[in-house]
């Protein structure tokens, strides 16, 4: 199983990779093989805020549907088109062409109270 150590994680299975003011986030590999085969993701649009530790969104596999929750809060800057149309790119490439939404972070020093790649692992048990 794959924990980058260039992005920060929540105990809720998401990621952020920040570059500047931006933020890109998806779910974790763990999370999708724990999913399954996702069938649908609903995502905000451009333009929504984001608050740190509430629903932006949701995934659905086929045999769950969960909450999407912000790592970070901030203004969804762009939507991951592929994911709404191909939603199995997800458990294909969760860190890569996977990702959900970019934000431009508005409370950056909230990453203090993320996970890093070893927090997580410990977190998952790996």
């Amino acid at each position: 199983m794959n924990f980058p150590s260039n992005i920060k994680y929540t105990k809720d299975h998401e990621w952020i990779r920040v570059e500047g003011k931006i933020g890109t986030i998806g779910i974790t590999e763990y999370a999708q093989g724990e999913l399954g085969d996702v069938v649908f993701v609903e995502l905000p649009a451009v333009g929504a805020g984001l608050t740190q530790g509430k629903s932006f969104g949701t995934i659905e596999a086929v045999k769950a549907v969960s909450d999407l929750y912000a790592p970070l809060s901030g203004e969804v800057t762009e939507v991951n088109k592929k994911v709404q149309d191909t939603p199995e790119v997800v458990n294909k490439d969760p860190y890569g062409e996977g990702w959900m939404v970019k934000v431009k972070l508005t409370k950056a020093d909230e990453a203090t109270s993320l996970l890093d790649a070893e927090a997580y692992k410990k977190l998952v048990g790996k």
